[in-house]
């Protein structure tokens, strides 16, 4: 046993010392932060009020989108204040991927069994999937995070990265972290394999199937409606998988920022542009949108200046 006084407060490290490029991080960070919160509440938005875009795919679409806002506004706020203030110091007081697969099951019904997709994708089916969905996140984060509540922090109080990523935050532990470690990594490669494989087997039988369509146009448009989601899968998978070959520690520590940050601000951003500029009933969901609150609007000035005839 040794003494030691155990440690409540931390710094985070961030991403680099130099001003110049803070200044350009941060500018960088902010836009993309607001692009994304802007991009992904639109699509909430519209596929709420819209009535063509009440279909199983716009309500995972919609559900997506809400985890991506929650995601990035855990990490990227925080960040951006470090940056602005100077005060890098935090107290101490796998959805996505669940969520890809339950998308990718959604455009293997609509194809493959389109006769029967409106039986099988019914809202209750909807909803136990999506049930799943957040049921299995939550079950790979909980038991690694219960146990990291009972660690000791007591060597340093530095995180190598901008939030408090679980690899960087068990390098500062002074109590044994192999069992966690083990755990973390295990769960992770679980649910890449599991999810993984269910969309490869869902896109496998989509291919199969639009193979044998007669006509080139038909087997366009059915590529069409599964290209969105194919570019997100691969963007996000591959982000992934990346960050498993590390070619060394040090080295290790600066790709996990890098593919941090393409995960946490830059995919968030590019989601909303993905699915919406290759879906013509989202754009003209938005066109309408537009329209309609343009109306309002010029319908409540146009009241506004009518002289009050009356007496």
């Amino acid at each position: 046993m040794r003494n030691h006084t155990e440690i409540t407060l931390f710094i985070l490290q961030g991403l680099t010392d130099d001003p110049q490029l803070q200044v350009l991080l941060f500018v960088f960070l902010f836009l993309n932060y607001i692009l994304s919160i802007i991009g992904n509440l639109t699509i909430i938005i519209l596929t709420l009020l819209n009535p063509h875009l009440k279909t199983p795919m716009y309500f995972f679409l919609r559900n997506f989108s809400f985890l991506e806002v929650s995601f990035t506004s855990a990490c990227i706020p925080r960040y951006l204040y470090s940056m602005s203030t100077g005060d890098n110091t935090i107290s101490r007081d796998a959805l996505e991927f669940f969520l890809l697969a339950t998308m990718s099951y959604d455009r293997y019904v609509a194809i493959c069994k389109p006769l029967q997709y409106t039986t099988i994708m019914n809202s209750k089916v909807c909803n136990q999937l999506l049930l799943c969905s957040w049921t299995s996140g939550l079950m790979i984060i909980l038991p690694p995070l219960s146990l990291g509540l009972q660690l000791e922090f007591c060597d340093s109080n530095i995180i190598d990265h901008f939030g408090c990523d679980a690899f960087p935050l068990l390098k500062i532990v002074c109590s044994d972290t192999e069992f966690i470690e083990r755990m973390i990594l295990i769960f992770d490669v679980l649910t890449l394999i599991i999810t993984l494989l269910l969309v490869v087997l869902s896109y496998a039988c989509i291919i199969r199937t639009v193979l044998r369509f007669p006509s080139a146009q038909q087997r366009k448009k059915a590529f069409s409606t599964c290209s969105s989601h194919m570019i997100v899968v691969s963007i996000t998978y591959g982000s992934c998988i990346f960050m498993y070959m590390k070619p060394s520690a040090k080295e290790g520590v600066t790709l996990n920022k890098m593919v941090s940050v393409l995960t946490t601000s830059v995919t968030p951003v590019m989601n909303p542009f993905i699915y919406t500029l290759r879906n013509k009933q989202v754009i003209q969901a938005f066109k309408d949108l537009i329209k309609r609150m343009t109306n309002s609007y010029l319908g409540k000035t146009a009241k506004t200046k009518a002289p009050n005839l009356s007496g």
